[in-house]
C-alpha cells in the first residue's frame, strides 16, 4: 500500500522547522514541509493558496495548517482533492473570531499596527504566538524566519478580512484549551488538548505524535 502524502504549513511567520518535533510512522505516512512565500502585488488570499496548492505533488494529500496556515488550506482545498483538512490552533471561520479581531476588521485598526516594529523580534514572536513568551524567545528565534514587510502586511490582512462565515464540516480542528491568540470560548467543534497554548506544535508534540496518525486515519481513539 503506498503511503499517505501529509503536507504541512507553518503559523503566521513562521518557518516549516516548527513541524521538527511532529513525527509519524514512516511506514504509513510521507510528511511534506511547505514555507511561507512573499505574495505577490495585489495577490488575494484565493490566488495565493492556488499558487502554494502547485507545491502539493500527490493526490488526495491530507492538510495540515497551523494557525494562519490553518486558515490557508483551508483555501487550498478549494482547489485540490484532499483525502483530510486538519487544523491546528486555528479557526474554521471568521464567526470563530475573538472580539479584538472584529473590531480590527471594522475600524480597519490593523493598517495602524506598524510592521517595522513587528519585525523586532520579541513584537514579531508577541504577534505570531501570543503574549507569554519572554523565557521562550531563544527557542522561537528559529521558528520565525519570515521578516519581510509586505508579507507581513499581506498576512495581517488577509487573516482579518478573511471572509469565510460557513464552516467545511470536513475539517478537523485541535485546539488547546489555553489558547490566548484564538480562545477556546469562540471555537466550535473541536478536538481539546488540556494544556494546549497557541503553540502547542512546539510543546504539546506528544500528544500530536501520539494522536494525529489515528485521526488522520479517522480512527478517534485520543490518548491522554
Amino acid at each position: 500500500m503506498s503511503k499517505i502524502p501529509v503536507y504541512f504549513m507553518p503559523g503566521l511567520a513562521a518557518s516549516a522547522t516548527i513541524f521538527e518535533r511532529i513525527v509519524l510512522p514512516e511506514d504509513i505516512f510521507e510528511m511534506h514541509l511547505l514555507e511561507w512565500e512573499i505574495p505577490l502585488a495585489n495577490e488575494s488570499l484565493a490566488e495565493y493558496a492556488q499558487r502554494i496548492t502547485k507545491k502539493i505533488k500527490h493526490e488526495n494529500p491530507v492538510l495540515i495548517g497551523v494557525s494562519f496556515g490553518g486558515i490557508l488550506v483551508q483555501e487550498m482545498a478549494k482547489y485540490i482533492d484532499a483525502k483530510k483538512v486538519i487544523i491546528i490552533s486555528s479557526v474554521k471561520s471568521n464567526l470563530e473570531f475573538p472580539r479584538r479581531f472584529k473590531i480590527a476588521k471594522a475600524t480597519k485598526a490593523y493598517k495602524l499596527i506598524p510592521m517595522s516594529l513587528i519585525l523586532n523580534l520579541e513584537n514579531l514572536a508577541k504577534f505570531s504566538f501570543g503574549e507569554k513568551i519572554n523565557h521562550r524567545l531563544k527557542l522561537y528565534e528559529k521558528f520565525l524566519s519570515v521578516r519581510d514587510i509586505g508579507y507581513l502586511e499581506w498576512a495581517v490582512e488577509k487573516v482579518i478580512l478573511w471572509d469565510r462565515t460557513v464552516v467545511d464540516e470536513q475539517v478537523v480542528h485541535i485546539h488547546g484549551d489555553m489558547d490566548d491568540v484564538f480562545p477556546i470560548k469562540y471555537i466550535n467543534d473541536y478536538i481539546v488538548v488540556k494544556g494546549g497554548t497557541h503553540v502547542m506544535i512546539l510543546n504539546k508534540y506528544k500528544w500530536l505524535n501520539a494522536n494525529l496518525p489515528a485521526i488522520i486515519l479517522e480512527d478517534k481513539v485520543i490518548a491522554e
